[in-house]
């Protein structure tokens, strides 16, 4: 995975519009895991990657730059993370952190009631509040297990797997797996079980 990881995200920058927007909270997350990790001036990196000076939480700002900050935050992560998707999954758990700290995110919390299938059907509208492209679904498979599936969403597979994990710990879920699989550029499924 590592050998196409920049082939990766340039891919998915290519198939975006510029409508495709994202909160700037996960661009904040990305510029504070990387300081913390690495230091304030690899966090730096990351910012200018992105094109941006300064980021609002709140804002939406293009999908193509938080892919560009992405890409250079796990080449500076990778060699103390292990590798890409271990990267990206570090990541992606910090969003959720993020999401959860937000407006938004203590709304989806209240909403969910510490029960993890109402956060899970509750995370598929949610995703509208964080991001402005993708459809997401939930298929229930069991009483303790769905598959969550997302259509033209831009992130690789490990950025989610750490972003439902850290959503399905948030409400007090136990021994939580998640595998993910790309079923294409855009499309991706998840298998949450707990």
């Amino acid at each position: 995975v590592d050998d196409g990881a920049e082939w990766h995200l340039a891919e998915r920058c290519l198939a975006a519009t510029p409508e495709d927007s994202a909160r700037g909270m996960f661009f904040q997350g990305v510029v504070g895991v990387v300081g913390f990790l690495q230091g304030e001036a690899a966090g730096a990196q990351c910012l200018e990657a992105s094109g941006l000076r300064e980021l609002n939480a709140a804002e939406l700002y293009p999908v193509t730059r938080f892919l560009a900050m992405t890409s250079r935050a796990t080449r500076l992560l990778r060699p103390q993370l292990g590798n890409w998707a271990q990267s990206l999954h570090y990541i992606g758990t910090q969003a959720t952190v993020d999401f959860l700290a937000s407006m938004f995110g203590r709304e989806l919390m209240q909403a969910a009631r510490r029960d993890p299938r109402l956060l899970l059907q509750h995370m598929a509208d949610g995703y509208r509040t964080a991001v402005s492209y993708g459809e997401r679904t939930v298929l229930w498979t069991g009483d303790r297990s769905a598959r969550f599936v997302m259509r033209r969403d831009f992130m690789p597979a490990p950025y989610h797997e750490g972003v439902l994990l850290g959503a399905m710990e948030a409400v007090g879920a136990q021994d939580v797996r998640v595998h993910g699989r790309q079923l294409s550029l855009l499309d991706t499924e998840y298998d949450v079980s707990w």
